[in-house]
């Protein structure tokens, strides 16, 4: 770091610290190449990230909340909480949102840079996905009668929030359309980074496929269940959530089809480096399971759409296919059995996305505009 960012008084914000994902690594990152900031959230688990054990991690009045670690049943109180947290001493104000921690509140002397990973999913994007699917139980014809009314109004916040950011990254190209759609905003592309070296250990030839991640309906983990249900190979799914029991259900009686649960990075990294294909049957903003993958040496199995076309090259690092569904994925699965990948490929595709890099690209940015302010902008 040079010394013209040492000088800087640094405040990186994230929506949440609960558990770890994409975002998170994001976040470690930027406190890596900052180690002098202080870090803002709406609620922390400490015990999830012992890389913070050492830094000053500021909660919002959240963290005394009994149900403090469900934030998805508080999409109504992180604004004011977000706005809450005081960053009038900050020279720099980096923000890393798929939700409201753009939101915060700054000096106009203060830089405030987002690194977007998506304009919130559920205000704009997949805001019907989300209205249609069933997160209620019996209560969800009674919860769909105030959901449009409450997203309105928090859309309206969310986008008078993008305009106190004063540049944007964002994580893929995907990303940065939507930003220009839902905030009428320009933004820098600065993709998520993979630590290549976490993968750099031997890699085996195997023979399971693999899904990893959390287990969440719009993952779709439910389709690739149900396309090995039909298959004569093995499936290992690692991680947890909402999806679990549905899935559970759906693969009783399938001895081909391994739950692992929630289990270790080191674990992670085993179990990556010995299957034999990665499956990412999501459509995400950007998707770091792909390029875990390819560390490794492995190809992908990845539906075509989202930040997939970024990472994965069709027939060099893995296979494409077009439908988001059971058949579609099955094909694939014939077609990459008859096709051969060389991991080498892989790793050198995976290395262009390193965690050296993505530092180095935000280094140069933050440079760059420190001195500067955006052009006023056009209503």
């Amino acid at each position: 770091m040079t010394d013209k960012l040492q000088g800087l008084k640094v405040a990186i914000v994230a929506d949440w610290l609960t558990d770890r994902g994409g975002a998170e690594r994001v976040i470690l990152a930027l406190a890596d190449i900052f180690p002098q900031a202080d870090i803002f959230t709406s609620v922390y688990k400490a015990e999830a990230f012992p890389e913070l054990s050492n830094r000053k991690v500021i909660t919002t009045y959240l963290q005394k909340w009994p149900l403090k670690f469900k934030h998805q049943l508080f999409p109504t109180l992180r604004p004011k909480a977000f706005e809450s947290l005081n960053l009038d001493e900050y020279d720099l104000v980096i923000s890393s949102a798929s939700a409201e921690s753009k939101g915060v509140l700054t000096q106009p002397s203060t830089l405030h840079i987002c690194y977007c990973h998506t304009p919130t999913r559920y205000f704009w994007s997949h805001y019907h996905e989300y209205l249609k699917a069933k997160q209620f139980g019996i209560l969800d014809p009674i919860a769909k009668l105030f959901i449009p009314s409450m997203i309105h109004n928090l859309r309206e916040w969310d986008r008078v929030a993008a305009d106190r950011v004063d540049f944007f990254i964002a994580n893929s190209r995907h990303t940065q359309n939507r930003i220009r759609k839902y905030y009428n905003m320009d933004s820098t592309v600065i993709n998520p980074p993979v630590d290549f070296s976490r993968f750099s250990g031997e890699a085996q030839v195997g023979d399971y496929y693999l899904v990893l991640g959390r287990q969440m309906p719009y993952k779709r983990t439910d389709l690739v269940v149900e396309a090995f249900s039909s298959l004569p190979v093995k499936l290992k799914i690692v991680g947890d959530g909402s999806e679990m029991e549905k899935l559970k259900k759906m693969a009783s009686g399938k001895e081909n089809i391994e739950f692992l649960g929630r289990i270790s990075d080191s674990d992670t990294t085993k179990v990556v480096l010995g299957c034999k294909a990665v499956i990412f049957p999501q459509e995400e903003d950007f998707g770091i399971v792909p390029l875990e993958a390819m560390s490794a040496g492995k190809p992908v199995i990845a539906f075509s759409k989202g930040g997939a076309l970024e990472t994965v090259i069709d027939g060099q690092t893995g296979i494409l296919f077009p439908e988001q569904s059971a058949t579609s994925l099955t094909k694939a699965i014939h077609q990459f059995e008859q096709t051969s990948f060389s991991s080498e490929v892989c790793r050198e595709r995976a290395k262009q996305f390193d965690l050296s890099v993505f530092k180095q690209k935000i280094i140069e940015f933050v440079e760059s505009h420190l001195d500067t302010k955006p052009e006023p902008r056009k209503l």
